[in-house]
C-alpha cells in the first residue's frame, strides 16, 4: 500500500467535511471553499505523513487539476472556453514560479560546495576557530547569516545557499549524517540555527528579505506617507529587539534539541589537522569559491549599486549551476542525483500553487475582514485588540508558502485595523514589521529557505512545527517588550 491508512483517512475526512458538510460562508465563492477543503486535507495528509511530501503534492496537483476548483464560471463576463484545460494550467502554474526554481537550484549549487571540498575547508576553519563547543558553531552560523543580511535581499539565498551548505559540512566533518541517523549528533541543532538565524536576520535589516520593502510600502499607503520606514529607520528600531533574539535563539534550542556532542576540546586540533590534510586549495575549490563570490555578489545585488544593472535573484542562481556544469565543477548528473532538489520543487510548487489560489480567489481576503470586524466587535481596548490582530496575522502564515503572498494578502486589513482601534500608527507599523518576518519561522514551508533546510534531512516535521512555535513565541516576547520598550527611547511613539 502506498499511503499509511489511519492519516490518509484523517486527511479525507477533513477534506470532505469542509468540502460537503460544512455550509459556504456568506462572501466566499464555493471554488474558493472547496479549495481550501483540498489545502486542509493535504496540510493534514504531509503532517500525518500519509504519503511522502511529494507524492502528497502530486496528489495535490491532481485534485485541483480534475475538481477545476480554480476555474471561475466567468472570466471577464464571458464563459470559460475549455475549463478542464484552464484547471490542470493553474494546477501546473507554481512550476513556472521563480522562487520555486531558485530553490531547487540552490540545492543542486550546494552540491557542488560539498563535492568540491570547499565547503568542507569552510567547515574546518569555522570549527577552528569556534569548534570548542557545539554552540560555539551554532552562534558562528548566527553571525555569517547576520553578516551577509544587509546586503542580500534573498533570504533564500542567504540561508539556503551560502550558509545552509557550510552547516552541512560542519555535521558532515562530525559524523552527523541523516542518511546514517546520525543527525542527533550535532547536524539537527545546526540546521535549527541555521534557519532561525536567517529568519531573525528578516527582521533586523529592510533589504533582507522580499516581503520587507512591501511592507514599507504598505505603511506609506495606509498612513498617507507619513510614516516612511527608511533602511535607517528600520535598522535603529529592529537591532537592538533582533541581536537579543540573536543570542537567545542558540541557546533555547540548544535546550530543546540539546546536541549528543556538546564539548569538542579537540575540536581546533583536528580541524587544523584536516585543513592540513586537505593541503592547498584545489583547482575546482578555486573554481568553486569564485562562483560562490560572483552569486553572493549578485544576490546582494552590487551590479546595480554600482552600474545600475539589475540582474533577477533567480537568473542569478541559474548562472551559478551553468558555471559550475561549464567547468566541470558539477555533471549533469550530479544535477540528477540531486533528489532533494527535484522533490523540493514538486512539493513546494504544489504547496504555493494552492496558498496562491486561495488569495486570487478572495478566501484569505475574507477571512482577513471576517477576523478584523470579529476584534473590532469585542469592545477592547487599542492594546487588547491590536495583540489579537497581532497573533492572528502572524499566526495565520501557517496556510502560506510564501511571505510575500502573505503580507500582500492581509498586512493592509490588519495594519488598518489596529490604527482603527487606536494604536499609535509607527508602533503599530513596527509590531506588524516584526511579525511579517517572525511569522516565517513556522512551518517548513514559510519562507523560501525553509524547504532547501528541511530539505536536508536533519529536522522532522513534527520537530520542525515545535521549534518554529517556540522560536515564535521568544520572538514575540522580545519585541514585543525590549522593542516595544526600545522604541519608546527612540521616540518612535
Amino acid at each position: 500500500m502506498g499511503f499509511k491508512p489511519v492519516p490518509a483517512a484523517v486527511s479525507l475526512l477533513l477534506a470532505l467535511l469542509i468540502w460537503f458538510v460544512v455550509p459556504v460562508p456568506e462572501g466566499v465563492s464555493p471554488q474558493a471553499w472547496h479549495l481550501l477543503a483540498l489545502f486542509v486535507g493535504i496540510i493534514a495528509g504531509i503532517i500525518g505523513k500519509a504519503m511522502p511530501i511529494g507524492a502528497m503534492a502530486v496528489l495535490a496537483i491532481t485534485l485541483v487539476a480534475l475538481t477545476g476548483v480554480t476555474v471561475p464560471e466567468l472570466i471577464d463576463g464571458e464563459p470559460v472556453k475549455n475549463p478542464a484545460a484552464q484547471a490542470v494550467k493553474d494546477a501546473l502554474s507554481s512550476l513556472n514560479h521563480s522562487l520555486i526554481w531558485m530553490i531547487g537550484i540552490a540545492i543542486m549549487i550546494s552540491r557542488g560546495l560539498l563535492k568540491t571540498g570547499l565547503g568542507m575547508r569552510i567547515g574546518y576553519l569555522l570549527i577552528s576557530v569556534f569548534g570548542k563547543r557545539t554552540l560555539g558553531v551554532g552562534y558562528s552560523l548566527a553571525f555569517a547569516d547576520l553578516l551577509i543580511g544587509p546586503v542580500t535581499p534573498s533570504n533564500t539565498a542567504r540561508g539556503g545557499a551560502i550558509v545552509h551548505p557550510i552547516m552541512r559540512s560542519i555535521a558532515l566533518s562530525f559524523g552527523s549524517d541523516p542518511e546514517q541517523g546520525t543527525e542527533n549528533k550535532i547536524g539537527k541543532y545546526l540546521a535549527l540555527v541555521n534557519y532561525h538565524a536567517n529568519i531573525i536576520t528578516c527582521c533586523i535589516f529592510v533589504t533582507a528579505t522580499a516581503p520587507n520593502p512591501l511592507v514599507v510600502d504598505l505603511v506609506a499607503k495606509a498612513t498617507d506617507s507619513e510614516i516612511h520606514l527608511s533602511w535607517g529607520t528600520w535598522f535603529a528600531a529592529m537591532v537592538v529587539p533582533g541581536l537579543i533574539a540573536m543570542l537567545l535563539m542558540p541557546l533555547a534550542l540548544y535546550f530543546m534539541y540539546p546536541p549528543e556532542i556538546k564539548h569538542t576540546p579537540d575540536a581546533t586540533t583536528f580541524a587544523k589537522s584536516k585543513l592540513q590534510e586537505m593541503g592547498a586549495m584545489k583547482r575546482d575549490e578555486k573554481i568553486m569559491l569564485g562562483i560562490f563570490l560572483i552569486l553572493l555578489l549578485l544576490w546582494a545585488g552590487v551590479p546595480d549599486m554600482l552600474f545600475g544593472i539589475k540582474i533577477d535573484a533567480t537568473a542569478t542562481t541559474f548562472l551559478g549551476l551553468s558555471l559550475c556544469l561549464l567547468t566541470g565543477v558539477l555533471t549533469w548528473e550530479d544535477a540528477l542525483k540531486e533528489k532533494g532538489a527535484w522533490d523540493t520543487i514538486v512539493w513546494f510548487a504544489a504547496l504555493v500553487m494552492m496558498a496562491n489560489f486561495l488569495n486570487k480567489l478572495g478566501l484569505i481576503t475574507w477571512l482577513s475582514d471576517a477576523m478584523q470586524s470579529g476584534i473590532a466587535h469585542l469592545g477592547l481596548n487599542w492594546i487588547s485588540g491590536c495583540a489579537l490582530l497581532v497573533l492572528a496575522y502572524l499566526y495565520s502564515h501557517y496556510v502560506f508558502a510564501s511571505g510575500t503572498a502573505h503580507v500582500t494578502a492581509m498586512f493592509g486589513a490588519f495594519y488598518g485595523a489596529g490604527i482603527a482601534l487606536g494604536a499609535p500608527p509607527m508602533l503599530f507599523a513596527l509590531i506588524m514589521a516584526a511579525a511579517s518576518g517572525i511569522m516565517m519561522s513556522l512551518t517548513h514551508y514559510a519562507s523560501g529557505s525553509s524547504p532547501v533546510i528541511y530539505g536536508s534531512n536533519y529536522v522532522g516535521m513534527g520537530e520542525w512545527w515545535k521549534a518554529g512555535f517556540a522560536m515564535s513565541i521568544l520572538e514575540l516576547l522580545v519585541f514585543g517588550t525590549i522593542g516595544v520598550l526600545w522604541w519608546k527611547v527612540l521616540g518612535y511613539w
